[in-house]
């Protein structure tokens, strides 16, 4: 509860003591939205030259697991080759269906 009655006196002596200038006001805050804006601004600029140089923003990854297993493509390989032998009897009638609406 002393916190919050400090935090507040302190507020108040600090209002108390500064006069209301707008025009002061509103060049503090635009000044520090071009210093932030020009931080922001060098950032990016910094983080882009790093990539684009082939540079890694951060800790580099020291050793990188693959992503999948070889092994699981000669399965995929097969799955792809069914479906592809199925689509060729479609395709050339082997399978035939009558036509209800006929």
């Amino acid at each position: 509860m002393s916190v919050f009655h400090s935090t507040g006196s302190f507020m108040k002596r600090v209002r108390d003591d500064t006069h209301l200038d707008p025009v002061r006001d509103w060049l503090i805050v635009c000044i520090l939205s071009v210093t932030i804006l020009a931080g922001i601004i060098a950032w990016n600029a910094w983080a882009f030259d790093t990539v684009a140089g082939g540079g890694v923003i951060g800790t580099p990854v020291a050793d990188t697991l693959p992503v999948f297993d070889r092994s699981s493509l000669g399965i995929i390989h097969t799955i792809f080759n069914s479906r592809a032998e199925e689509e060729t009897k479609y395709r050339t009638g082997t399978y035939r269906y009558a036509d209800p609406s006929q």
